[in-house]
């Protein structure tokens, strides 16, 4: 083989992770005579059927993953875990390597995960680190088959609050893959349904949860990222709010709520509060845990009192 041919390769290679196929090393006049000896000589190293790593080239989590999406031709995409953690969600996860494709008649490999489904084929497609992946709205989805419904959510937040999609996007989708069967649909419309379009979006995972704690004691849902004003004036935005009753609920995280700045800053935002009529119910990260039985029943016996 030439110089200009392996340093085509080297170039196409360098773009993806130090990894190619056998189509794109024929289209830069590589004979499958010069390929074999790339592969006896060391210089080549055969992935899958068709594709190929340079010798060298580092083996990452991205290179393991885009090397399975073109072998799994021409379908082959990210998804499920694979998919939201290139996109930055929660429940992603580079601990193996997780794709979709049309059909997968490879010897199976303990990283790997391959769903075989005919059923997205007519999406378009992103990239992302130059790999191919599902739409967001898809990768909820999948994700309702493969991890906890609370995981779910939480990606579902982040991706709204990035500006990745909207709630009513995906529940385009949803409505769209929602036949009988098919994984992950039952857990993004539970997930879609128990929310009310005007409550807004949870902006953390931890406000995710505080949400979820909230419908499962029963409590009406209430108002996410209030604003409360004196007059004119924006006083504060408080994490949650049952605005008729004057309650706000605020998380308290270690992170933005330590310090003396912060001390002093949270307190005399707290005393406007108070002075308005409103009464601050803090919820930390250890009621979350526990199941937020007193926060719960604090929220229960204010809501009593007469508005």
């Amino acid at each position: 083989m030439n110089v200009d041919h392996d340093v085509a390769i080297a170039r196409i290679a360098a773009l993806q992770h130090g990894v190619f196929t056998l189509e794109q090393a024929a289209g830069q006049g590589v004979t499958d005579d010069r390929r074999t000896r790339r592969l006896q000589n060391g210089r080549w190293l055969q992935v899958f059927p068709r594709v190929y790593r340079l010798v060298g080239a580092p083996v990452t989590w991205e290179s393991r993953l885009l090397a399975a999406c073109l072998a799994g031709r021409p379908t082959g995409r990210a998804s499920h875990r694979s998919g939201a953690k290139l996109w930055g969600l929660p429940g992603g996860s580079s601990a193996f390597v997780e794709i979709t494709c049309r059909r997968w008649r490879r010897a199976r490999d303990s990283g790997l995960v391959v769903h075989e489904s005919l059923a997205y084929e007519q999406l378009r497609g992103e990239i992302r680190s130059a790999i191919p992946v599902f739409s967001v709205e898809v990768t909820l989805l999948q994700l309702g088959a493969v991890v906890p419904e609370f995981v779910v959510e939480q990606a579902l937040d982040v991706a709204v609050n990035r500006s990745l999609t909207t709630v009513s996007s995906v529940r385009s989708t949803l409505e769209q893959f929602a036949t009988r069967g098919r994984d992950g649909c039952a857990t993004l419309r539970t997930i879609l349904d128990r929310r009310a379009p005007v409550i807004g979006t949870p902006e953390s995972p931890a406000e995710t949860l505080l949400l979820r704690r909230i419908h499962e004691k029963g409590l009406p849902t209430p108002v996410l990222q209030y604003e409360v004003f004196d007059g004119p004036i924006f006083v504060a935005r408080v994490d949650a709010a049952y605005p008729a009753s004057r309650i706000a609920l605020e998380y308290e995280s270690y992170e933005h709520h330590t310090g003396r700045a912060a001390l002093i800053r949270d307190s005399a935002r707290r005393n406007v509060l108070i002075r308005l009529g409103w009464t601050v119910v803090t919820v930390t990260a250890e009621d979350l845990r526990t199941g937020a039985h007193a926060v719960a029943a604090t929220l229960r016996e204010l809501l009593r009192r007469p508005t």
